[in-house]
């Protein structure tokens, strides 16, 4: 069986995007980012019952500018930019998502489109931009696509 090396994954701008990952894969993923000099984000979304609470999230943990305006448009915008936040590849781990998953499908997965346009943008500008939502493995296999 052949290793993959995660750093070469993580820095294939062409591959970034949203994703579920393995929850016992988020750290090693995150620290091999962080030896890319990626700004590592968590975004911790337990106990998000609304679309507003997620995206003050987003907010919070991203630092985002005061012009944020608390609504999806607002967020593809501020992930388009980032300048505040200059790295050589960005490395979001939303964390805690299944449950405002299961509640607001809709919304959720208007999120996923967002975080994977600003994967698309940030890609060719030859900058990684991955979006990663640990879940436990048992999960991983019940998620239907």
């Amino acid at each position: 069986m052949m290793a993959v090396d995660v750093r070469a994954v993580l820095a294939d701008a062409g591959q970034g995007g949203a994703y579920f990952v393995d929850a016992n894969d988020a750290d090693s993923l995150a620290e091999a980012a962080a030896l890319l000099d990626f700004a590592v984000l968590r975004i911790d979304l337990a106990g998000c019952t609304s679309k507003d609470r997620v995206l003050e999230r987003f907010a919070q943990a991203l630092r985002f500018p005061d012009w944020f305006g608390g609504n999806f448009d607002a967020l593809a915008d501020s992930l388009g930019d980032l300048s505040w936040l200059s790295a050589e590849g960005y490395l979001l781990l939303i964390e805690h998502s299944d449950a405002w998953r299961r509640a607001d499908d809709d919304n959720f997965a208007t999120l996923l489109d967002i975080l994977n346009e600003a994967a698309v943008s940030w890609g060719d500008q030859g900058v990684p931009f991955w979006a990663l939502m640990p879940l436990p493995g048992e999960q991983l296999g019940k998620l239907a696509f």
